[in-house]
């Protein structure tokens, strides 16, 4: 059964990409013949080619972050899998997969610009100022959130026993030298495409042995408590450290270098994680090891997240609808394109697939017997090591595999995610990026504050103190599809002022306008009003008016022209 419903799913998605897919490319006349801003702005920094293959594995690295595994679990322990899985099918069908593609194809066909340059002529200069600033804010919130939350993967801390009783205490230093190791290998693959003018198969076939081989090395020689000093009292601190140094190399060096490499290297894992996932869904159907027990419906309200409505629809963001993929379509990706075809491959095929890896995420809940009381990612490699078993594969090298991957779609996310926010502060100030130092005097104010809260606790639901990612990520779900909302918003500006059609946008935009601000209300009632963290209160609150500011702006002035 469970199976069937995920290659059911993933044949939808195929016939989606297909049919309707298809059908937004001839609405907005997609022409290989137009040459993109990868070409005509070419400046080997930013604007720089690359492979669909090359690009499609950058793009889809930084979009499969946590929240593909986190959301639907955490959704599914909650409310129950089927609500979850209606809600991802039918958000990345008529939301997510419709923002992403288009908001790539706008940026195309305006010299790569940001989501903000293309709505600029539908805002006045202080509302195009403050949705700047909008995006640089829910920029930082994913920096901070995964920041923190990528150094806890690294640090050699405890996760408990694999289900089997496999011993995984030592996973966070596998996973933290796997990681290091990945960044050199991605130093010398852009080097060998670039300087020496190898050939993308014959460096993937060099490399992609040692990719896998990453893996072995972190069993044998893991970055553990022995090896890694603790900085300010903890080991993650340290790791905190080098990815702030790490985000700085990657937003400064050129594209080819390290961003594009790395993530395209990432994405074998990721690849290897669906794939592997699939084969143990399929083969234990035949002996039984992926029955369906968690139940498909389990309440209409929790106490913590509300009511099932809007709260499913604000946890489960990637994998149905992140405003995050419309920043990185218009910020990098666009700018690395080598035709416009490739638009819907990269954009639209690779949020179906990140999909594909939500409701994989979904299938470890589907298939527990009893709440966890653990980790949404502990869950998610407890049920990797289920599927796994009748492949006969050894249960502690797929634990390692399956935190790997999480730490790989994490990391990928977050230097993407850097370098977007150094573009746009100096849109938002008017520093140029031709020369080093200005390149680093932007991510260095970029990364000031997430430097500022990683290494502290900061208080929660409470006043507890807990760590940064855990006390900010109730709001991180709604700020984030709140950005998609304004993202289908400038897209349908830019439809209308082409004479295109534009329903397909405009019905989703509203959508997700009245379920973000219905659920940011609500958070910044229960941390204000009911005892909760008053930064979290605070950012939802700045992020809430910004956002109303704006569309108000924006249909003020399109009320006023059709006046």
């Amino acid at each position: 059964m469970l199976s069937a419903i995920f290659l059911g799913c993933c044949a939808l998605f195929f016939a989606v990409y297909k049919v309707y897919g298809g059908w937004m490319e001839r609405r907005l006349d997609a022409m290989d013949e137009r040459l993109t801003p990868a070409h005509t702005l070419r400046d080997g920094v930013d604007y720089e080619p690359a492979p669909d293959a090359v690009v499609f594995g950058h793009h889809f690295s930084s979009i499969a972050g946590a929240g593909p595994i986190v959301g639907p679990i955490t959704a599914a322990l909650v409310f129950g899998w089927g609500p979850a899985l209606l809600w991802i099918v039918l958000g990345v069908i008529f939301i997510g997969g419709v923002q992403d593609y288009t908001s790539m194809m706008a940026s195309l066909r305006n010299k790569g610009q940001s989501l903000a340059q293309i709505g600029r002529t539908t805002m006045g200069p202080l509302t195009y100022r403050m949705f700047l600033l909008f995006i640089l804010l829910v920029l930082l919130y994913v920096i901070m959130v995964f920041l923190d939350m990528t150094a806890a993967t690294f640090a050699p801390v405890t996760l408990g026993r694999g289900e089997a009783g496999t011993d995984v205490s030592r996973i966070g230093g596998v996973v933290a030298t796997a990681s290091v190791f990945y960044i050199l290998l991605a130093l010398a693959f852009g080097r060998l495409l670039r300087r020496w003018k190898m050939s993308l198969r014959k460096a993937t076939l060099l490399s992609l042995p040692l990719v896998f081989g990453g893996l072995w090395l972190g069993r044998v020689f893991p970055l553990s408590a022995d090896v890694v000093p603790a900085l300010f009292g903890a080991d993650k601190y340290f790791w905190s450290l080098g990815l702030l140094a790490y985000c700085l190399a990657a937003s400064v060096l050129p594209v080819w270098a390290l961003l594009q490499p790395r993530d395209y290297l990432s994405s074998f894992l990721l690849y290897a994680c669906l794939i592997g996932g699939t084969l143990g869904l399929i083969v234990g159907s035949f002996v039984g090891s992926t029955a369906i027990v968690w139940p498909a419906f389990k309440a209409w309200s929790s106490p913590t997240d509300g009511w099932i409505y809007p709260s499913l629809c604000v946890m489960i963001a990637c994998g149905a609808v992140s405003g995050f993929h419309a920043i990185l379509a218009a910020g990098t990706t666009s700018k690395q394109l080598n035709k416009e075809s490739s638009a819907k491959r990269v954009g639209l095929g690779a949020m179906l697939v990140e999909a594909v890896l939500a409701i994989l995420a979904l299938a470890t809940v589907m298939t527990l017997k009893d709440h966890p009381g653990t980790t949404p990612v502990a869950v998610f490699a407890a049920g990797l090591e289920r599927f796994f078993q009748p492949l006969g594969i050894s249960q502690g090298w797929v634990m390692s595999f399956a935190m790997l991957a999480v730490s790989t779609f994490v990391l990928t996310t977050l230097d993407s995610c850097t370098r977007l926010s150094r573009i746009i502060l100096q849109e938002l100030t008017g520093i140029d990026a031709k020369t080093v130092g200005h390149r680093v005097l932007t991510t260095l104010i970029v990364l000031a504050l997430p430097a500022l809260v990683v290494f502290r606790q900061i208080p929660g639901a409470g006043g507890t103190l807990m760590p940064a990612w855990k006390a900010i990520w109730p709001a991180f779900g709604a700020t984030n599809q709140l950005m998609g909302a304004m993202a289908l918003l400038m897209v349908h500006g830019w439809l209308r002022s082409q004479g295109k059609t534009a329903w397909f946008v405009f019905l989703p935009m509203v959508f997700m306008f009245v379920t973000t601000l219905l659920a940011l209300g609500q958070i910044v009632w229960r941390n204000f009003a009911q005892g909760g963290s008053p930064l979290v209160g605070g950012l939802s609150l700045v992020l809430f008016a910004l956002a109303v500011v704006v569309l108000a702006d924006v249909a003020g002035r399109a009320w006023r022209r059709r006046a």
